[in-house]
C-alpha cells in the first residue's frame, strides 16, 4: 500500500507529505483546490509522462516520492530486486521533473528508465477516473482479469509452457525441413563435389608438403654436378687415396728402423685418409638424397594443381577441403535420412500441437465457468449503482487457429445498459456516469484477484447523488477491506463513508503574491464540517451538519472505531 506521498515544488504545491495507512481514505475540497494537481504528482512518481511546465513557477526543479508497504513475495518487489536494486526497507520511487523538460526517474535511490518506473507503478497502482481509458477500459486487460478472477494461474501456466514446447517443436521441423529442402535442390551438385572430393582425398598440411618437396628437388637439381665433381675428386680414377694409402704402408714397415723420423709424417697421413673417408661417405648420401627424379617433380607439380583448382572451385582453402568434403556427405546423410527425420520431428509438432490444444481447451473452458460467475458477481452490484436495467457480460471468442501463449481466446467485456438494446463493448456503449459505475463494480468483485494494492479513484461519483453516490460509498469502504482505496470526491456520501478524511484547500502565500495548494487531516468535528460544506455548499447551516453527522453515524465501518486520526503534513 501507499504509506507516504512527497510532493515538492510541483505546480501550486511547494512542500506536501501525507501519510496514508489501509481502508478507504477520501480527498475532498472545492473545485480548483489542487486536487487534479495532487493526482498528477502521484501519476508523476508512477511514471507517467513528464513536462516541464508542472515545475512550480520560481523553482528549478520539482520533485515526488511515493513510499510504499509491500508484502514481501509482491511480484513488484521480486521484479526490483531481479535488477539489483535493495528492498531491505520497503520500496520508494522518486521522479524528478527539471523545468526544462527533462526527468529523473529513481527506484530505492538507484537511477532506472521512465519505461521501468512505469511499469512497476501500474503494478502497484491503479488509477481510475470517470474518462480513464486504461487499466479495466483497455480490452487487452480483460482477458487478464478474467483469469485472476477464475484462479486460472495454473491452467495459463500449463497452457503457457505448452506454447513453449509448441513453438520450439515447430522451429525444429522447419530448420530441418529447410536443410533438405536445400539439399535436394542441390542433390547432384552435391554427389558430383563430394564424388570428386573423395577421389582427391585432400589431407591437412598436404599442401605444405608438397611444396617444401618441390623447393627441395628443385634446389637440388642446381647443386647435383657439384657434389659428382666433388666425389670424383675424392673417390674417383683422380683420387689421391690409393696413392697415400700405398706410402702409409711402406713408412709404416720403416717404423721399426727409425721411429722417431716415422711417426710423425705417419700420423697425420692417417688422419688425412680417415678424412677423405669421411667426405666421400658424406658426398655420396647427398648424391643420394639429391637424386633428382623428374617423374616425382610431375606428379607433385599435378597433384598441386589439383589440389589448387579444387580451392578455387569451392571457394575454401586447401586445408579446408577435406572438412568440405566432410559437409558434402553430411548433408548428402542429411537429404538420405532427411524424409525418416522430418517424419518424426513432424510427429513431434502433432504431439506438442495435441498437448497445446488441451491445454488450451483446459484454460477456455476455465474462463466460460469463471465468465458466468462473474457476470452474475457484477451484474448483482448494478442495481444498487442505478443499474438496474443493465446486464453485465464476458464474451469470450475462440479461434483454435490463433495459438498465443494466453491460449486461443479473445476475451471483452460487455454491456447492455437498456432491455431492448445489443450488448456491446464496454468502452462504446457506456455514458461517462455508467462507466464508472460499471468499473467500480467490477472493482468491487474482483479487487483481491489480480488487483493492484492500491486503487485511486479520481470523482468516480461524478453526477451521481443520493442513494447512487451512497452506493458507491459502500461499495468503496468495501473495496477497501481488501485493498487500499483513495477516493477524491465530490460526494457527501462517499466521503462518510471514509475511514480517513483529506480536505485539500488553496491558500495565499508570500503576502498574496501566489497561491499555494494545502492538504490537511480532519478530526472528527472538522471533518463534520466538511461534509456540511459539501451538503450545503458555501454557507453551512445547523440542519447541513445534522445531516452530516447522520451521514457519518450511518457509515460505520469496523476499522473506524480503532482508527487513528489522519495524518498529513503540509507547509
Amino acid at each position: 500500500m501507499l504509506v507516504r506521498l512527497s510532493v515538492r515544488d510541483i505546480v501550486l504545491i511547494d512542500r506536501l507529505d501525507i501519510d496514508f495507512s489501509r481502508g478507504l481514505s477520501a480527498l475532498t475540497g472545492e473545485t480548483g483546490a489542487g486536487k487534479s494537481i495532487l493526482l498528477d504528482a502521484f501519476a508523476l512518481a508512477l511514471g507517467a509522462r513528464g513536462d516541464g511546465s508542472l515545475v512550480r513557477h520560481g523553482a528549478e526543479q520539482g520533485q515526488v516520492t511515493a513510499d510504499f508497504d509491500l508484502a514481501n513475495d509482491h511480484p513488484a518487489l521480486r521484479l526490483v530486486r531481479e535488477a539489483d536494486i535493495e528492498t531491505r526497507d520497503g520500496l520508494i520511487l522518486r521522479r524528478v521533473q527539471y523545468a526544462d523538460g527533462r526527468t529523473r526517474a529513481l527506484i530505492n535511490d538507484q537511477p532506472v528508465s521512465v519505461q521501468t518506473l512505469r511499469a512497476l507503478g501500474n503494478s502497484i497502482v491503479e488509477i481510475h477516473g470517470q474518462h480513464d481509458e486504461r487499466a479495466l477500459l483497455d480490452g487487452a486487460t480483460h482477458r487478464a482479469l478474467l483469469d485472476a478472477f477464475g484462479e486460472l494461474g495454473q491452467e495459463m501456466e500449463a497452457t503457457a509452457k505448452a506454447h513453449a514446447e509448441l513453438i520450439a517443436a515447430r522451429l525444429a521441423a522447419e530448420k530441418e525441413r529447410e536443410l533438405v529442402s536445400g539439399a535436394r535442390r542441390d542433390a547432384d551438385y552435391l554427389r558430383h563435389a563430394h564424388e570428386e572430393l573423395s577421389r582427391l582425398d585432400p589431407e591437412r598440411g598436404e599442401e605444405e608438403a608438397l611444396g617444401r618437396r618441390r623447393t627441395a628437388m628443385q634446389q637440388a637439381e642446381k647443386i647435383a654436378g657439384d657434389l659428382a665433381e666433388a666425389h670424383e675428386a675424392v673417390a674417383g680414377k683422380s683420387s689421391p687415396s690409393p696413392a697415400l694409402s700405398a706410402l702409409l704402408r711402406r713408412l709404416e714397415r720403416r717404423s721399426d728402423q727409425l721411429a722417431e723420423l716415422i711417426e710423425p709424417i705417419a700420423r697425420p697421413l692417417g688422419a688425412a685418409l680417415d678424412q677423405l673417408e669421411e667426405a666421400r661417405l658424406a658426398l655420396e648420401a647427398a648424391l643420394a638424397a639429391t637424386a633428382f627424379d623428374q617423374d616425382e617433380l610431375d606428379r607433385i607439380e599435378e597433384r598441386l594443381f589439383a589440389l589448387r583448382a579444387a580451392s578455387r572451385k569451392y571457394a575454401v582453402p586447401v586445408d579446408m577441403l577435406a572438412e568440405q568434403a566432410s559437409e558434402f556427405a553430411r548433408k548428402l546423410a542429411a537429404l538420405d535420412a532427411g524424409e525418416e527425420r522430418l517424419a518424426a520431428l513432424d510427429r513431434e509438432v502433432a504431439t506438442a500441437t495435441a498437448a497445446y490444444e488441451d491445454a488450451a481447451g483446459k484454460l477456455s473452458a476455465g474462463r466460460i465457468e469463471a465468465a458466468r460467475k462473474l457476470d452474475r458477481a457484477v451484474t448483482a452490484e448494478l442495481a444498487p449503482l442505478k443499474l438496474e436495467q443493465a446486464r453485465f457480460t464476458t464474451k469470450i471468442e475462440t479461434d483454435r487457429l490463433a495459438r498465443s501463449p494466453s491460449g486461443f481466446d479473445r476475451v471483452e467485456f460487455h454491456v447492455q445498459t437498456n432491455p431492448g438494446t445489443l450488448p456491446g463493448p464496454l468502452m462504446k456503449v457506456a455514458s461517462g456516469g455508467e462507466l464508472s459505475r460499471f468499473l467500480l463494480a467490477l472493482k468491487v468483485v474482483a479487487a483481491d484477484r489480480g488487483s493492484a494494492p492500491t486503487l485511486v479513484f479520481d470523482e468516480i461519483d461524478a453526477g451521481a447523488g443520493g442513494a447512487v453516490a451512497d452506493a458507491i460509498g459502500q461499495r468503496l469502504a468495501r473495496l477497501a477491506e481488501r485493498v487500499q482505496v483513495i477516493g477524491v470526491t465530490h460526494a457527501p456520501q462517499v466521503a462518510a463513508r471514509a475511514e480517513r478524511h483529506y480536505l485539500i484547500t488553496k491558500a495565499s502565500a508570500e503576502g498574496g503574491k501566489r497561491s499555494v495548494t494545502r492538504v490537511e487531516g480532519l478530526d472528527a468535528t472538522r471533518r463534520r464540517e466538511e461534509i456540511a460544506r459539501m451538503l450545503a455548499g458555501e454557507t453551512i447551516t445547523q440542519e447541513a451538519r445534522a445531516a452530516a453527522e447522520r451521514l457519518l453515524g450511518a457509515s460505520p465501518t469496523p476499522r473506524r472505531r480503532n482508527a487513528k486520526t489522519a495524518s498529513a503534513r503540509a507547509s
